[in-house]
């Protein structure tokens, strides 16, 4: 189990997918056309990660928590669908893959907990 916190998790994740997308921005046609998309998803859960540490509320944690959930749920199916249409073969990815299942459990953990504390 990885027991770094999170936005330092989420930091490390934005990194890989940097470079993934890197990486799929040097082949022509759709590969670079996807490798937008997953970027800025997958960017985007550790900016909205980092933005909650400044939450002015609870509330606003649990929107920023949120949209961060929301991006790592898509940069999921990205990196499904490139698996899938075999832009990218698995391996390369599943470690990525992983760690954003991962995210997408804790992230909902942190906002189920933050909900709770509302009541």
């Amino acid at each position: 189990m990885d027991y770094r916190p999170i936005p330092d998790r989420t930091f490390e994740f934005a990194v890989r997918i940097t470079k993934l997308c890197s990486h799929l921005d040097q082949q022509p046609g759709t590969p670079r056309l996807l490798a937008n998309q997953l970027f800025r998803s997958g960017t985007s859960i550790a900016a909205n990660i980092a933005e909650s540490g400044s939450a002015e509320s609870d509330r606003d944690f649990i929107s920023k928590q949120s949209i961060a959930l929301k991006e790592a749920k898509e940069t999921r199916y990205w990196l499904r669908l490139l698996i899938q249409s075999e832009m990218i073969p698995e391996p390369k990815v599943s470690s990525l893959l992983d760690e954003c299942e991962q995210l997408i459990k804790i992230i909902s953990k942190s906002i189920l907990t933050a909900k709770r504390k509302l009541k």
